[in-house]
């Protein structure tokens, strides 16, 4: 009966899952996206502080009053920016939650997935990050909050069937969630210069490490 249950809790998770994709993409807007595209590769050629929103405009393919439909300052579309990384990085980890396969392996996936994915998406323009937090920071700082806990809700799923099933140490699933997060924290882009980062491959060489470190700590003995 409890297996039962529990096939029954993890087909109902992943339909919510796909309701809520399906949610998301119908009420994404084309031009917004549009933006964001453009913003991203602005960011890569100019660097923040030297794009201006008519350069956006124009990279886009629309007017300048199209861009102020959709956002009021330059700053909300960077912002929106970084707002779709992690949506699409929440999507990515989700997809790896509900793919089969041991919890304890799963969590490992997505504790790297977590620092890759966020060095994928912003590789192009890493060097230009400096110069945008400069003037964002304050404002980024404000929304981390929120990226942490929509990240630790994932973190913690996983976390509770690793428990149940005996394999990890996580009595206390979103207390562990936040923990394995903060500890991955130092290897993301926006915590560290262009410099810092490194090529992809040290990148990955860190985070391999550092989950290994977290995996022994929660591994049952």
């Amino acid at each position: 009966m409890e297996r039962v249950l529990r096939m029954h809790n993890n087909t109902k998770s992943v339909q919510e899952y796909t309701s809520s994709m399906i949610l998301r993409n119908v009420t994404r807007s084309p031009m917004r996206e549009r933006i964001l595209d453009a913003a991203d590769r602005m960011l890569a050629r100019y660097g923040y502080q030297k794009t201006t929103a008519d350069d956006l405009a124009r990279e886009a393919g629309i007017g300048r009053r199209t861009v102020y439909v959709h956002f009021t300052s330059k700053e909300e579309i960077f912002l929106a920016s970084i707002d779709r990384v992690v949506e699409r990085l929440i999507d990515e980890l989700k997809r790896i939650l509900y793919s089969g396969g041991s919890a304890e392996e799963r969590l490992r996936r997505m504790l790297e997935a977590r620092v890759l994915y966020r060095f994928d998406s912003v590789n192009a323009y890493h060097e230009s990050l400096d110069d945008m937090f400069a003037v964002l920071r304050g404002a980024y700082l404000d929304r981390r909050e929120r990226y942490l806990a929509q990240e630790a809700d994932v973190f913690a799923h996983v976390l509770t069937e690793g428990h149940r099933a005996g394999v990890l140490r996580a009595a206390d699933a979103n207390k562990t969630a936040r923990t394995v997060l903060l500890a991955t924290n130092g290897l993301l882009p926006y915590s560290l210069s262009g410099r810092e980062l490194g090529s992809r491959a040290e990148v990955e060489e860190k985070a391999r490490q550092l989950v290994e470190l977290l995996m022994e700590g929660l591994r049952q003995r």
